[in-house]
């Protein structure tokens, strides 16, 4: 059986300007705050456009877009090794810090000055990628992005009783105690199992309960 042991406050000072230690952390209900009322607003939008059906396929095909996304960004962007000095301190910022402290409540989701200018990023290029249908397909993309950040806190943060809880929190717990060249998907194990990059208890089905201490 694994024991993680975490101190849940331990964290250390990423920036020497206070402005930008400031933002560089952010409470988790921040980005469902900021960024509901917006997919909500936009899936409205789309349905009076494509009607409910199209809106429908258009919302799920944007979360699967995400999840591909989330997918990606954490295996070949937050766990590529640069080389440099620079490099490795850009990667230190963007994910190392959470994998030395994995437990910092305050930076388990992605501060509003990253988030909401690569959400103008991808608004533009779903525009122009699928006409009139990207208000759905980016509603249901921006849908993945919030509950992939609540998932995330959640799997650090709270006691899951569900089975599908257990399964998500365990599963990526691993990533961080475990052998982090596997379970790159934190919302859902969807692209593990695409890519082959599920952890071999998972797939041998030997799943071992994680007590999780610091709570």
């Amino acid at each position: 059986m694994a024991k993680y042991v975490s101190n849940k406050n331990e964290t250390i000072r990423l920036f020497k300007n206070p402005v930008l230690e400031y933002f560089s952390h952010i409470h988790p209900v921040t980005p469902i705050i900021v960024f509901v009322p917006v997919l909500t607003i936009l899936y409205y939008l789309g349905f009076k456009e494509v009607g409910i059906l199209n809106s429908i396929v258009c919302f799920i095909t944007g979360i699967l877009l995400w999840s591909l996304t989330e997918y990606v960004i954490h295996r070949w962007a937050f766990h590529y090794h640069p080389k440099s000095e620079t490099g490795k301190r850009v990667h230190f910022l963007v994910h190392g810090i959470h994998h030395d402290y994995p437990r910092d409540a305050t930076r388990l989701v992605m501060p509003l000055l990253v988030s909401i200018p690569l959400a103008v990023v991808f608004y533009f290029l779903f525009q122009a990628l699928f006409g009139v249908y990207y208000m759905n397909i980016f509603s249901g993309f921006i849908f993945g992005y919030v509950s992939y950040d609540s998932i995330h806190y959640a799997t650090h943060h709270f006691e899951m009783k569900s089975s599908i809880g257990k399964f998500i929190k365990t599963y990526h717990l691993r990533h961080h105690y475990g052998d982090d060249h596997t379970a790159y998907g934190v919302s859902n194990p969807l692209w593990d199992y695409v890519f082959g990059t599920v952890p071999q208890q998972v797939r041998e089905k030997k799943n071992s309960k994680p007590v999780v201490v610091g709570k």
